[in-house]
């Protein structure tokens, strides 16, 4: 299976959009409501969000692609745009997601490389993540890559408040 992953561009907000909204819905509709589900996806994924996040120097997103279709994405942050920890030290891993039907075809572990690769070519000491308490494949996929837990923080989506739980890796 022939994956390739490229660096995202600011022509790429609708396919960034839809790859966003499809994996995000893939991943957890079954655990949250239609209206939280649908409000969140409506911000995260909105045109002026995706467009900025493209444009902001320290935030960069990167697909996997098969056979020219986009099955997967990668989103990390340095410095200022971490969303909690802004250490300059530091990457982190905002989000990394695949298509249903690619799961467990090795798509997630070669976006996540990509994200180790970025964090050794910037020389930074750790890199770290928020991920949700339920989902526990995430969780063992990056247990597996060697990250710990390390705190917690909440997560709203909607109206409702979850716990993601904050991992990280130290390189040094």
């Amino acid at each position: 299976m022939n994956i390739t992953i490229r660096k995202a561009q600011d022509k790429d907000v609708i396919d960034l959009q839809n790859i966003g909204k499809i994996t995000f819905s893939e991943t957890f509709s079954k655990d949250n409501s239609v209206q939280n589900l649908n409000e969140y996806l409506e911000t995260a994924f909105s045109t002026e969000k995706i467009t900025s996040e493209l444009a902001d120097k320290n935030a960069e997103f990167y697909f996997a692609e098969f056979e020219n279709e986009i099955i997967g994405y990668l989103k990390v942050n340095y410095g200022e745009s971490q969303t909690e920890i802004k250490n300059e030290n530091a990457l982190e891993i905002e989000r990394i997601y695949v298509l249903k039907d690619f799961h467990g075809k090795k798509v997630g572990q070669l976006l996540y490389e990509k994200a180790i690769e970025l964090a050794n070519e910037r020389n930074v000491d750790f890199v770290w993540l928020g991920v949700w308490e339920q989902n526990l494949r995430a969780i063992r996929f990056y247990e597996k890559n060697g990250f710990t837990a390390f705190d917690k923080h909440l997560f709203k989506l909607g109206d409702e408040e979850q716990i993601d739980i904050m991992m990280k890796l130290s390189l040094h």
